[in-house]
């Protein structure tokens, strides 16, 4: 025999529950009716959720909510002001009076009554800042750099917002935060109409708004989705994920090396994926093509896109031999066959070649210079001083084969050559040395870049010419040997907040600095030649701060080669964020200004949200 008592303020009802289902009224002394009353009940109606929504407890205490035979079940519960769901509970008596069930039904129905409330509350992460004055709003755009504030018309017309940032606001926990403002409550109304802001005019009753170093920076429009979110809140001013765009739909995006493998598992139709880097210029340009060519080929082939920059994809990229971006790799059942290398393919070239899969045509070994019909002199370590002992005037050309720069200039030094080296009254000749053979000769004159002309009177040595790389202006300054201009100063040489670090010193100035970003760089790299302005600027927005560094080592100096290798630089360039000396993770954000100064206001936010922690604590 179960009893189920049914307590609330005016009347206290004990109903006896046979093992027929009949259910008979019994009286209880007033004596019991007080002692159970006291031991039992709980106070009215609590704000449990932190969601805003209220809701009476309704909690059994002694014995347990699922008794054994014979022992009795307490669910206390208070109502306030009429609350629809406690009046009906207030009429339990009657319903169950009125009504046959048998134990179970009747004892999940008085279950269900008493959880429903809480189960229908909205669970949100403690990392949302709830706000509703106005100088806390303030406050908080004061003290962090990377703001999401979702206002909402309601306490619940947030709700699936809520769910979603929740997890947002644990992914990017130190690099942003993520605020809530209900516009339903007295408070928070006063705060939105203050901001201006009003979801009730928005689709869902909701609205995200971005705020970007204490000022609005623009309205959240991208897909409603974590890794959008995380995305956006880790570069506010980045491009839009490759998946966001609808053109994109045919594409499978690749997010994990396990849905890599699994992806290579399951599929019974060729897979041709692009590893790609967001930041990548040729990237870009083929993305659109690829998306086009993934649409022509739906359902017969599977084209797939992955971000294979970040560290956690090294492996992978050392598997698949992914040495620049893109790199197409094609699989037939679970199995990599080719590498696709039409770098300037149309839609159609993709969707053709992979009707009819080829492996690259082996590249013709390319003729090495010096053994090709040249006028050009070439030059050896043995020959070097006997050639310039034997021209009075020369102009010699150091370089590498594997130099882009080199093989572009090649057809202009061999035209001038072809005018120089054969005139019977010629101002001087056109030589060249390849210095990756001839070592002697590059480490001689100090060879750092390539090209690099030098020209020679007597045998010494007279003037570098970095601007000569024309026919026209070989041959004229032939005719008329000047001093160049002067040379533009090396980034090290300008006066800047950067601070160049060497293999000497490198340690030892990190350990001294919380946060540290450190570019390593080659002076002739294109890439790095654009990131430097950028990175200047950044670094002299910080300049004040003793705690920041923004460092940069030059890989081409002799005594950092050990170094970079050290610090697993395989490209230029290469950023890596350092604690107090200590290797954290390389930076793989926008190498514009927004992206070095984001990356280091994000870590100055979470120290300042360490500082109020603790102050809070005391």
């Amino acid at each position: 025999m179960y009893t189920i008592q049914c307590l609330h303020f005016t009347t206290l009802t004990a109903w006896r529950v046979k093992g027929g289902g009949q259910v008979q009224q019994q009286q209880q002394q007033q004596q019991q009716q007080q002692q159970q009353q006291q031991q039992h009940l709980l106070p009215p109606a609590k704000t449990l959720s932190s969601a805003g929504l209220r809701f009476p407890w309704c909690l059994a205490r002694r014995p347990r909510l699922f008794p054994s035979r014979g022992k009795a079940t307490h669910c206390a519960c208070a109502s306030r002001r009429g609350n629809g769901i406690m009046a009906s509970w207030n009429r339990c008596g009657s319903l169950m009076r009125e009504a046959r069930m048998s134990t179970s039904s009747l004892l999940l129905l008085l279950l269900l009554v008493c959880l429903l409330p809480v189960l229908e509350a909205v669970k949100v992460s403690p990392l949302i800042e709830k706000v509703n004055d106005h100088k806390d709003f303030k406050k908080l755009l004061r003290t962090r750099t990377n703001v999401l504030v979702l206002y909402t018309k309601t306490a619940t017309s947030g709700d699936s917002h809520l769910k979603l940032l929740s997890d947002v606001a644990q992914t990017v926990k130190g690099q942003g935060t993520i605020a809530w403002v209900n516009c339903g409550d007295s408070e928070g109304r006063k705060l939105c109409k203050k901001v201006k802001v009003d979801p009730s005019s928005k689709r869902g009753g909701a609205e995200l708004l971005h705020y970007k170093d204490g000022t609005f920076h623009t309205e959240y429009n991208r897909p409603a989705t974590s890794k959008s979110m995380v995305a956006f809140l880790k570069d506010p001013s980045g491009p839009p994920l490759w998946e966001e765009n609808p053109e994109a739909k045919d594409v499978a995006h690749i997010e994990t090396e396990k849905d890599f493998r699994k992806l290579l598992k399951k599929e019974e139709r060729p897979i041709l994926i692009m590893f790609y880097a967001p930041w990548c210029g040729v990237c870009k340009r083929m993305q659109p093509i690829f998306q086009q060519a993934a649409t022509e080929t739906k359902g017969k082939y599977v084209l797939a896109g992955m971000n294979v920059h970040p560290a956690e994809f090294d492996g992978l990229k050392q598997e698949y031999d992914v040495k620049g971006y893109p790199t197409f790799c094609y699989f037939e059942k679970g199995k990599f066959l080719h590498h696709y290398e039409n770098y300037g393919a149309t839609a159609k070239d993709i969707a053709d070649w992979i009707k009819n899969p080829q492996a690259p045509q082996p590249k013709t070994p390319e003729v090495p210079w010096s053994e090709s019909d040249s006028p050009v002199f070439h030059l050896t370590d043995e020959s070097f001083d006997v050639f310039l002992e034997e021209h009075p005037t020369a102009l010699i050309m150091f370089y590498a084969p594997w130099c882009g720069h080199c093989k572009k200039m090649k057809p202009e030094y061999d035209e001038a050559a072809e005018v120089l080296n054969k005139g019977a009254d010629s101002p001087g000749v056109l030589a060249a040395v390849d210095t990756t053979v001839h070592k002697a000769a590059g480490e001689r004159f100090k060879i750092s870049g390539f090209p690099t002309v030098k020209y020679f009177e007597k045998g010494e040595e007279k003037y570098t010419l970095p601007h000569l790389r024309s026919k026209d202006k070989i041959i004229e300054f032939m005719h008329n040997p000047q001093a160049p201009p002067p040379p533009e100063q090396s980034w090290e040489d300008k006066p800047s907040s950067v601070s160049h670090l060497g293999s000497e010193d490198f340690r030892e100035a990190l350990k001294k600095k919380k946060h540290a970003l450190v570019m390593f760089y080659a002076p002739w790299c294109p890439h790095c030649k654009n990131a430097v302005p950028h990175f200047t600027a950044a670094a002299e927005l910080f300049k004040e701060d003793r705690k920041i560094a923004y460092a940069a080592v030059d890989c081409t100096r002799g005594q950092n080669h050990e170094l970079c290798k050290q610090e697993s630089v395989e490209g230029y360039p290469t950023f890596n964020y350092y604690n107090y000396g200590k290797f954290v993770e390389k930076y793989n954000g926008d190498r514009g200004e927004a992206g070095f100064i984001g990356f280091m206001r994000s870590l100055r936010g979470r120290d300042q949200e360490k500082v109020v922690k603790r102050k809070e604590e005391l």
